[in-house]
């Protein structure tokens, strides 16, 4: 997916008039590319407008005007997007009770390694890869970034209209959801966009 660059943000004056109408928008997106998958786990599947979404959000709480500063925030956000073939998601371990987030939390110690996610379109599964540093030994993010390469099998399952999963196989906390068929265009637009260059 191509990278975000300077010249594709809105200005920030102008985006404070068009903050409301783009938000909107990408509320609205983010429905399309989100699941909860048991009832603690969301992953929202990023691309170029949920990024760009972040990086004026990020410029705008922070007042950033500095071209170096906007640039360090477009190479940190640009690195989530999907890669050529890849959907990549967003993975949040969602606790709404604050006096068990530590408890709740140590149970998914281990969600970042091994084959523990996966998406599955028939009989074709790929597992997720996931961003080194998140995790130690003893503490665990609620935030994590995975990516998704498929096989050629699995986009064409997906386009058949194959019914698709997202699974979590964590021995703590197994869970699976269907994807539904507004998110399956949202991974088909992806990697059509991703073959276009």
């Amino acid at each position: 997916m191509r990278t975000l660059t300077q010249g594709d943000l809105i200005p920030f004056v102008e985006y404070e008039r068009l903050r409301d109408s783009f938000r909107r928008r990408i509320i609205t997106l983010k429905q399309r590319r989100r699941i909860a998958v048991g009832d603690k786990v969301t992953l929202v599947f990023e691309n170029r407008d949920t990024i760009q979404f972040q990086i004026q959000e990020m410029i705008r709480a922070e007042r950033l005007f500095d071209s170096g500063r906007i640039q360090e925030e477009l190479d940190v956000y640009n690195a989530l997007l999907p890669g050529p073939g890849e959907l990549s998601a967003t993975l949040m371990i969602e606790i709404t009770e604050s006096a068990r987030i530590k408890e709740d939390l140590d149970a998914f110690q281990g969600i970042d390694r091994g084959e523990t996610v996966a998406l599955q379109a028939g009989s074709h599964r790929v597992c997720g890869s996931f961003e080194a540093g998140h995790s130690k030994e003893d503490k665990i993010s609620a935030v994590h970034f995975v990516r998704f390469r498929p096989s050629r099998e699995f986009v064409d399952a997906l386009a058949e209209g194959t019914g698709a999963s997202v699974a979590i196989m964590h021995p703590r906390y197994p869970a699976k959801a269907p994807v539904p068929p507004e998110m399956t265009e949202e991974w088909l637009a992806d990697l059509r966009e991703q073959s276009r260059g």
